[in-house]
């Protein structure tokens, strides 16, 4: 017997504890992934009535509707990669969606997983933070993110300012999305003017300014629920396929189990009617020798 049934037993074990800590991981991230979803559709909802109200204060006019005509700056970009392991290539497909602006562009990295990548690819961030452990952080780390970036505007380090996240949606899979954040693109809220200009009581800069600053803290929040929930279900994913390895590997243990099992039995028939053999064998020599 090439293999002891107290060590495939103990293989079996080992196995069936890492299919618990599979599924345990794979559930944890369904649970986020699904509390990310549902904090969506309120962020998306604030985001929504903020463009509204950019696109009808737009209607004042005036030169306050920032074109991005400064020169001497750069493009600043906001990248979220993954926070957590066991999520596959999620930080490298974030950093190839965006390809060769990496070099050129200011970069705020988000994600501590992106960092070895960024590395290798002799790409410096100027600025980075963790994802939060939970998605109830995103308002938080919008925040702090905001807070840097205008701190590199008013300097006029950076000229404009976008944000690429990846996101995942039934039936389509994960794709990562750009979105320019800053100067605020007039086109892409004409059509959300919803009628006359408004009546306000604010100067119309001012009041730009303000709901900029809003809507940059809603976008942010926006890409890092997507990007949190699309890193859960990248590891939902890895967890998943990983699970389907364990029960392969179970399978075959159990088959190794079984094959061992049945040599020992078969050693112990074999040992058996070794024994019976010679205890006959004995009987019929000391039969011979007695005297007729």
């Amino acid at each position: 017997m090439t293999e002891r049934l107290a060590d495939v037993r103990a293989r079996i074990d080992g196995v069936r504890q890492l299919g618990s800590v599979v599924n345990a991981i794979r559930g944890i991230a369904a649970a986020r992934a699904q509390t990310a979803r549902s904090q969506l559709v309120a962020v998306d909802a604030y985001a929504q009535t903020i463009a509204a109200a950019i696109g009808r204060a737009m209607r004042l006019g005036g030169p306050s509707r920032q074109d991005g005509r400064r020169r001497g700056g750069r493009i600043g970009l906001a990248l979220f990669c993954a926070e957590q392991g066991f999520a596959g290539s999620f930080s490298e497909r974030a950093m190839d969606a965006v390809g060769a602006d990496l070099p050129t562009c200011e970069l705020f990295l988000i994600g501590s997983r992106g960092l070895d990548p960024a590395t290798q690819r002799n790409i410096r961030s100027h600025w980075s933070s963790a994802m939060p452990s939970h998605a109830l952080g995103a308002p938080k780390l919008a925040d702090q993110i905001t807070e840097a970036v205008y701190r590199r505007i008013a300097v006029e380090a950076i000229v404009r300012f976008d944000v690429a996240f990846t996101l995942w949606s039934p039936g389509k899979g994960f794709r990562v999305e750009r979105r320019r954040l800053f100067p605020l693109d007039p086109t892409s809220f004409a059509h959300l003017d919803g009628g006359d200009a408004p009546l306000v009581n604010l100067p119309p800069d001012a009041l730009l300014a303000s709901l900029a600053a809003d809507y940059l803290h809603a976008q942010l929040c926006q890409a890092a629920l997507h990007s949190f929930a699309a890193e859960n279900q990248a590891r939902m994913e890895a967890m998943a396929s990983a699970g389907k390895q364990v029960e392969k590997q179970l399978a075959k243990t159990r088959a190794t189990e079984r094959r061992v099992r049945q040599e020992g039995i078969t050693d112990e028939i074999i040992e058996l009617a070794a024994g019976e053999t010679a205890s006959r064998t004995g009987r019929r020599s000391t039969t011979r020798r007695q005297p007729g």
